[in-house]
């Protein structure tokens, strides 16, 4: 048997190289409504590609009731799942070589919006630069995120400017990911 940084071995150098060589970064993005099957897709997808894959969580907890469904979530997963709640500093976790579920990018995006006041601007430069840190690493990420702009146009300004705003992010990850996946009622769609 071959060992890093060791001589000889059955399959020699060239072998060695494609074994332990072989980058894994990969950036799979996951978008659909509300309700589509996103979460559920995505937790099946990320235990097909590890044993012990990573759940990271970006939510802010604002009331009982999204509390309940953070619980609903968290009671999905079983206990192969290493998880992390990170509202905004996805980059200050070394996930090289894991496959990292991050649910959801919408969340993230809110976090920066709100504490960004609403500056549509600074906070597309500041998710960009975050998220190109984070992924700059090498794993394989599985990202959710939510399609808001399917529907008709918000009467309140607040929400119409943060549609823009998920809106241009998820074009950008949409860009950089390897494979972009619509969920429709439940069913995987793949788009990109």
């Amino acid at each position: 048997m071959c060992v890093p940084g060791t001589r000889g071995g059955a399959r020699g150098e060239a072998g060695r190289r494609s074994v332990y060589d072989k980058k894994m970064r990969r950036i799979i993005l996951i978008t659909g409504g509300a309700r589509s099957g996103k979460s559920v897709y995505a937790e099946k997808l990320a235990l097909e590609l590890a044993d012990n894959p990573v759940y990271l969580a970006t939510a802010r907890i604002w009331d009982d009731e999204f509390r309940e469904r953070v619980r609903r979530h968290q009671q999905r997963r079983g206990p192969q799942w290493t998880n992390i709640e990170e509202e905004k500093e996805l980059s200050r976790h070394d996930l090289s070589g894991r496959t990292v579920l991050v649910d959801c990018l919408t969340l993230w995006s809110t976090n920066f919006f709100f504490d960004l006041e609403g500056d549509t601007d600074k906070a597309l430069e500041a998710l960009r630069a975050e998220f190109d840190r984070f992924t700059a690493q090498d794993a394989t990420f599985i990202l959710v995120t939510n399609e808001i702009g399917m529907g008709g146009t918000s009467d309140n300004e607040v929400q119409r400017k943060f549609t823009d705003l998920q809106g241009w992010m998820n074009q950008y990850a949409a860009s950089r990911a390897d494979e972009v996946v619509l969920m429709v009622s439940g069913i995987p769609v793949k788009i990109k």
